[in-house]
Parts: C-alpha cells; structure tokens; sequence
C-alpha cells in the first residue's frame, strides 16, 4: 500500500559546476546557468509505501508525514537560493534530481526504518524525477 502527500515550494537555484569557464556551463546547462539565478515553484510528492497497521489503519499518519515535510523540507528550501541559502547543496549541484535526493535523505532520518520512501518532484509541467533510494 501507498498513501502520498503533496506541497509545493519555491526555490532558485543556479546549475554550474564552478571549476568550468562560463562557455561550457552555458554549453552543458543552458540558461539555468545563468549567474543571477533562477527559480522554479516546485510540486513534491511523498509517498510512503508498508503494511496497514491493524490497529490504526494507518500506513502512516498523514498528520505526522505532513508535520515532517512542513518542518524538514519546506521551511528548509521554501523562499530560498539553494546554491547559496541552503548547506544541503553545499558541493552539490542543485538539479531536480539532486534535490530529490537530499529530500528522500532528510526524510529517511524521520520516517521508520520499515517504511519505503519515494519522493517525486516537478519541476516544470514537463520535468519530473521519482527517486526511491536506490
């Protein structure tokens, strides 16, 4: 069984890899490399995957996961440069994957162990990236 949660947030960010010259980071990331920024309103999806609890019916508790990415992720990222606000991204270049992945991180350490995490992002109506942990 999977039950989901989904929020949005707002955050800019810039794609470059600072050991390369302007030209080949134009070359590789186009204009999200442009050294002013840019920003996206971004759709995150939580799923949870496990076994209905016989005593509470829950998978999880749709409060307790919706507490989780207000207080984890979305006060973390929202309204936020992540290249330049945000120690997560710190070495990493924030693309949707790599931001994918440091969610399914920071959610990892606060949803039990037995649960399956699956964490979906949009970034655009026409980009999207599933990351499981694996």
């Amino acid at each position: 069984m999977k039950v989901g949660r989904r929020e949005t947030f707002n955050s800019a960010h810039r794609l470059f890899k600072p050991e390369w010259s302007d030209e080949k980071n134009f070359e590789v990331f186009g204009k999200c490399s442009n050294p002013n920024f840019h920003g996206h309103n971004y759709v995150l999806e939580v799923w949870i995957e496990g076994e209905i609890n016989p005593e509470t019916g829950f998978v999880i508790d749709l409060r307790y996961l919706k507490n989780v990415i207000k207080d984890k992720v979305i006060e973390r990222f929202d309204h936020r440069n992540l290249n330049l606000d945000c120690p997560e991204f710190k070495g990493i270049n924030p693309t949707t994957e790599n931001i994918a992945v440091v969610i399914w991180n920071i959610l990892r350490e606060n949803v039990s162990q037995e649960l399956g995490i699956e964490v979906r992002i949009e970034e655009t109506r026409k980009n999207k990236v599933i990351y499981t942990g694996h």
